[in-house]
């Protein structure tokens, strides 16, 4: 293809990259649970200087390695930033968001350069690249401050980069490794297993193990891969010594993998369904690009891109559902090489694959259609009101008309033999995220997120967090946006009676960066937020707080810690055990 057709599409995946992930980013609040803490982890990094070790509510957060923090908190220093980002959700997200949109870039370059078929080069270039962003999953997790659309950025790119070595004879064989060491610095060893795995799948289908090598050299490779991710590893370990060690390798690597944390348990099949979900509605060419890549004879270098893809989801497949934890963010690798099986699969217009896809689209519309039968359905303690407010947006009927035009251009396209029947179909759900997706997130957040930093403001302006004000505290359902929004240390407890005797001791006993032990006579008081459902609770009730503020299901209390003392005192005599002390990996 000429440079200047391959250029106008490059420039179009980029805007249509831009448009799926950047647009109107910073528009919401941070959704809790999980992307606060990185959130704060970064911001702390760029208000203290101390770039090594995460630390957040006063406590290291040894879950993951520093990059996506690092990526976060240059944000967070650039001037200005509470002015151009008021949410602090631009310099959570970017990262995210452009590790996404360079993956698709890289994706898309990939397929240019490297065309697999005779013709459609252009149009099955910017299907594979659509067919991974246009994913459930890379939707929602490209968009989110965690690290996992950075891990599936830098993973794909690196992947992408040693095919094309292959590819190419060798040329450029360094680029793959040095790409994989950030991802080493993203999420872990996990990036190299799952490299490695994908590979000596691909050389046994592809029984070319002495090619591969002399291309890949993975000697060397492994080699720049340890000196861009060593380093930080080698820094911590020194600094924080066996907690670490055993935090972050022991509990977030080893016993993710051998043992269930955090409830995440799921059946050995969990990521077969999660195969289907994260492509829908084009699952059935997915599979159909799967089986043609493992049955076609080896194909040569320049056109094995199918059977790599295949070995790349395979490889995470195989390798997560060994796993003992199992969440669905870990499927998110596989989406890249989900989009490429999808895009070749299509160059063909399998019949039964392509009606089978475009009758889930169908199937979508008229279920988003049916929302007025199933939304009331909806129960939701978090955001009351949520049912009505989903059907009087009108945002439902659009999402269904977008899928109902979907299958409509999609079977035009198909029926005419079009080049682009793909995009046809694709382009419609492009629209489904600016004119319903965006939306249904900003009513989420304001029936979720928006009261949390109500109360975050309240406690910032009665309360500052100069030394000798009341001490902070959260129990029931616990939100660390809290303690992002409101740049105080909280104190995070459970509903369970447990809870209360905890809170009570913690706030005469722990010590943490940002908190003082102190007793009722120094503090008298602390603020407590506290959902409704857990106020309600028999041990919470009669403390005779004073509310100084409702949001949403939330309450702010003003608590006299001498009644709580006398109630925890009530509760340990009853034989509730206060278990603050035990080990708590999760701890934030």
């Amino acid at each position: 293809m000429a440079a200047g057709p391959a250029r106008g599409v490059l420039l179009l995946s980029l805007g249509l990259g831009l448009l799926l992930f950047v647009w109107q980013l910073g528009s919401t609040g941070l959704v809790d649970e999980t992307p606060p803490l990185f959130a704060a982890s970064a911001r702390a990094m760029a208000e203290t200087g101390d770039w090594l070790i995460p630390r957040v509510n006063g406590l290291p957060r040894y879950d993951k390695p520093p990059l996506v923090y690092w990526a976060m908190g240059l944000l967070y220093a650039l001037p200005g930033q509470n002015q151009w980002d008021p949410l602090g959700t631009w310099a959570a997200r970017l990262p995210s968001a452009l590790a996404t949109v360079v993956a698709m870039q890289v994706l898309v370059h990939t397929l240019l350069l490297w065309p697999q078929a005779r013709r459609q080069r252009a149009s099955a270039a910017l299907a594979a690249g659509l067919a991974f962003a246009l994913s459930p999953l890379v939707l929602l997790w490209g968009r989110i401050a965690v690290s996992d659309a950075l891990l599936t950025g830098t993973l794909a790119v690196s992947l992408l980069l040693a095919w094309r070595s292959y590819a190419s004879g060798g040329r450029r064989w360094w680029a793959s490794w040095l790409v994989l060491g950030l991802a080493v610095l993203t999420k872990g060893p996990v990036a190299v297993v799952l490299l490695g795995l994908t590979l000596v799948l691909f050389a046994w289908l592809q029984a070319d193990w002495r090619g591969l090598w002399r291309c890949l050299r993975p000697l060397r490779g492994l080699l720049l891969t340890v000196l861009v991710a060593v380093p930080w590893y080698g820094a911590a370990l020194v600094v924080e010594g066996e907690p670490f060690w055993r935090s972050f390798f022991g509990y977030h690597n080893l016993q993710r993998f051998t043992a269930v944390v955090n409830d995440h348990q799921a059946p050995w099949w969990f990521f077969g369904l999660m195969l289907v979900l994260a492509s829908l509605p084009l699952t059935p060419l997915l599979m159909q690009g799967l089986v043609r890549a493992l049955r076609s004879p080896a194909p040569p270098p320049a056109l094995s891109l199918q059977r790599f893809a295949a070995c790349w989801l395979l490889a995470v497949l195989l390798f997560f559902s060994l796993a003992a934890t199992k969440l669905p963010s870990y499927w998110l690798p596989a989406t890249p090489a989900a989009g490429v099986l999808i895009a070749l699969a299509a160059q063909r217009r399998p019949r039964l694959p392509w009606r089978l896809s475009l009758l889930l689209a169908l199937l979508l519309a008229a279920a988003l259609a049916a929302a007025p039968l199933w939304v009331p359905l909806i129960v939701t303690p978090e955001m009351p009101g949520l049912p009505a407010l989903l059907l009087a947006g009108g945002r439902l009927t659009v999402a269904a008309v977008c899928f109902l035009l979907a299958a409509a251009l999609g079977f035009i396209g198909w029926r005419r033999g079009s080049a682009a029947a793909l995009l046809a179909l694709q382009l419609p759900l492009v629209l489904f995220v600016p004119l319903a997706l965006l939306p249904l997130w900003h009513l989420g957040d304001q029936l979720r997120g928006e009261p949390v930093r109500r109360l975050a403001a309240l406690v910032g302006e009665r309360t500052p967090a100069a030394e000798g004000g009341d001490p902070l505290a959260m129990v029931g359902m616990l939100k660390p946006s809290l303690h992002f929004y409101g740049r105080r240390v909280v104190i995070y407890e459970g509903a369970e009676p447990a809870g209360l005797v905890n809170l009570a001791e913690r706030l005469a006993g722990e010590r943490r960066q940002g908190q003082e032990p102190s007793s009722a006579a120094q503090r008298p008081q602390v603020l407590l937020v506290i959902d409704a459902d857990t106020a309600s609770r028999e041990h919470w009730r009669g403390l005779e707080p004073e509310l100084l503020e409702q949001a949403g299901i939330y309450r702010l209390w003003r608590l006299d810690r001498r009644r709580l003392e006398q109630r925890a005192a009530q509760l340990r005599r009853a034989g509730v055990r206060a278990d603050w002390r035990d080990p708590r990996p999760e701890r934030y």
